[in-house]
């Protein structure tokens, strides 16, 4: 529920553009990966501090899988201006574990990246290929999973700024549908706060390549 009240302005924003011509809604998957990343625990009661670099999995067809949902409102034929949700996940590899003792860490709920975004087009450049690029500014909605014994931390928070951008090209099936294909990354400053009192710093990269369908109207 609290994620559903975190998201909610983020529909309601669409709804204006749904009453627009020119309205693009695209749904994609993938496959997501993470580099590894310098992640700072301080001031927990249970949790000692440390810093270590965390090698994160991306696992984008585990449940819930890596996923992304895309409203643009095209202004003119080339420029579109947009909103997104990205369910981008990162897990803290075994070796990451055993290393710091730590039963549970990840964001498999997703890194949850929300943006504004602009996308500039180029219809048919390619034949009948649109290559198109863009990017956005936003933040990072993560669910945050950190578990040691006498500490659990397993819920969604508002965790800092984030980026994306991606490049890529559709094709069209018919009137309204397309399909594309893309590469999509993100960066996200993640600042959290733990069950018992501490914080969690890490910022996260993904990479990813996704392939999904349109509809215009």
């Amino acid at each position: 529920m609290q994620f559903v009240r975190l998201i909610a302005p983020l529909a309601l924003s669409l709804m204006p553009l749904a009453a627009q011509a020119e309205v693009e809604l695209s749904f994609y998957g993938g496959w997501q990966s993470a580099p590894h990343s310098n992640v700072t625990i301080s001031g927990d009661s249970v949790v000692p501090d440390q810093e270590f670099t965390a090698g994160w999995d991306g696992n984008s067809a585990q449940m819930p899988p890596y996923y992304g949902l895309r409203a643009t409102w095209w202004r003119t034929q080339t420029l579109g201006f947009g909103v997104e949700l990205n369910h981008a996940k990162v897990y803290a590899d075994q070796e990451t574990l055993d290393a710091t003792g730590f039963e549970h860490f990840e964001f498999s709920d997703g890194l949850n990246l929300l943006t504004v975004n602009v996308t500039r087009r180029w219809p048919d450049a390619l034949g009948g290929l649109t290559p198109y690029v863009g990017g956005g500014l936003g933040v990072a909605v993560p669910h945050v999973e950190l578990t040691v014994p006498g500490s659990k931390t397993f819920e969604y928070q508002m965790t800092g700024p984030a980026v994306a951008f991606y490049a890529g090209a559709s094709y069209p099936v018919s009137d309204r549908w397309s399909v594309f294909g893309e590469y999509k990354g993100s960066y996200s400053m993640n600042s959290a706060s733990l069950e018992t009192g501490g914080s969690l710093e890490t910022n996260v990269i993904t990479n990813a390549v996704n392939f999904g369908v349109s509809f215009d109207f």
